[in-house]
Protein backbone atom coordinates (compact mmCIF):
# COMPACT_ATOMS: atom_id res chain seq x y z
CA UNK A 1 0.00 0.00 0.00
CA UNK A 2 2.77 2.42 0.88
CA UNK A 3 4.62 1.65 -2.32
CA UNK A 4 1.51 2.29 -4.42
CA UNK A 5 0.88 5.62 -2.70
CA UNK A 6 4.54 6.58 -3.05
CA UNK A 7 4.52 5.78 -6.76
CA UNK A 8 1.30 7.69 -7.36
CA UNK A 9 2.77 10.60 -5.38
CA UNK A 10 5.74 10.70 -7.73
CA UNK A 11 3.39 10.64 -10.72
CA UNK A 12 1.21 13.42 -9.25
CA UNK A 13 4.29 15.53 -8.54
CA UNK A 14 5.51 14.92 -12.07
CA UNK A 15 2.19 16.10 -13.49
CA UNK A 16 2.44 19.25 -11.38
CA UNK A 17 5.96 20.00 -12.61
CA UNK A 18 4.94 19.25 -16.18
CA UNK A 19 2.01 21.66 -15.87
CA UNK A 20 4.39 24.37 -14.64
CA UNK A 21 6.71 23.73 -17.60
CA UNK A 22 3.86 23.88 -20.12
CA UNK A 23 2.45 27.09 -18.61
CA UNK A 24 5.93 28.65 -18.52
CA UNK A 25 6.56 27.65 -22.11
CA UNK A 26 3.24 29.15 -23.18
CA UNK A 27 4.05 32.44 -21.43
CA UNK A 28 7.55 32.65 -22.90
CA UNK A 29 6.27 31.74 -26.38
CA UNK A 30 3.57 34.42 -26.21
CA UNK A 31 6.05 37.09 -25.10
CA UNK A 32 8.55 36.26 -27.84
CA UNK A 33 5.90 35.86 -30.54
CA UNK A 34 6.90 32.24 -31.06
CA UNK A 35 4.48 29.32 -31.51
CA UNK A 36 4.09 27.39 -28.30
CA UNK A 37 1.55 25.20 -26.58
CA UNK A 38 -1.97 26.45 -27.10
CA UNK A 39 -4.65 27.19 -24.59
CA UNK A 40 -6.11 23.69 -24.91
CA UNK A 41 -2.82 22.07 -23.95
CA UNK A 42 -2.34 24.42 -21.02
CA UNK A 43 -5.88 23.71 -19.81
CA UNK A 44 -5.38 19.94 -20.07
CA UNK A 45 -2.13 20.07 -18.09
CA UNK A 46 -3.41 22.37 -15.35
CA UNK A 47 -6.65 20.40 -14.96
CA UNK A 48 -4.82 17.06 -14.86
CA UNK A 49 -2.41 18.46 -12.30
CA UNK A 50 -5.19 19.72 -10.04
CA UNK A 51 -7.12 16.43 -10.25
CA UNK A 52 -3.98 14.32 -9.80
CA UNK A 53 -2.68 16.23 -6.79
CA UNK A 54 -6.15 16.28 -5.26
CA UNK A 55 -6.50 12.52 -5.70
CA UNK A 56 -3.06 12.02 -4.18
CA UNK A 57 -3.96 14.10 -1.13
CA UNK A 58 -7.13 12.03 -0.78
CA UNK A 59 -5.12 8.82 -1.09
CA UNK A 60 -2.60 9.96 1.52
CA UNK A 61 -5.31 10.79 4.03
CA UNK A 62 -7.27 7.55 3.72
CA UNK A 63 -6.55 3.86 4.12
CA UNK A 64 -7.67 0.66 2.43
CA UNK A 65 -9.77 0.74 -0.72
CA UNK A 66 -10.10 4.53 -0.64
CA UNK A 67 -6.32 4.94 -0.76
CA UNK A 68 -6.00 2.49 -3.63
CA UNK A 69 -8.77 4.17 -5.60
CA UNK A 70 -7.17 7.59 -5.08
CA UNK A 71 -3.89 6.25 -6.40
CA UNK A 72 -5.67 4.71 -9.38
CA UNK A 73 -7.23 8.07 -10.20
CA UNK A 74 -3.73 9.58 -10.31
CA UNK A 75 -2.53 6.87 -12.72
CA UNK A 76 -5.62 7.14 -14.93
CA UNK A 77 -5.42 10.94 -15.15
CA UNK A 78 -1.70 10.77 -15.96
CA UNK A 79 -2.39 8.16 -18.64
CA UNK A 80 -5.14 10.29 -20.17
CA UNK A 81 -2.89 13.33 -20.17
CA UNK A 82 -0.06 11.47 -21.87
CA UNK A 83 -2.38 9.85 -24.37
CA UNK A 84 -4.24 13.02 -25.39
CA UNK A 85 -1.46 15.61 -25.23
CA UNK A 86 1.79 13.79 -25.92
CA UNK A 87 1.09 10.66 -27.96
CA UNK A 88 -2.08 11.60 -29.83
Amino acid sequence: MRVLRALSGIVAGGMFVLALVVVGTAVIAARRDFPGPGGESVTWHVTASVVGVGAQIFSDRHRGFAAVSGSMVVFIVAGLLLWTQWWG
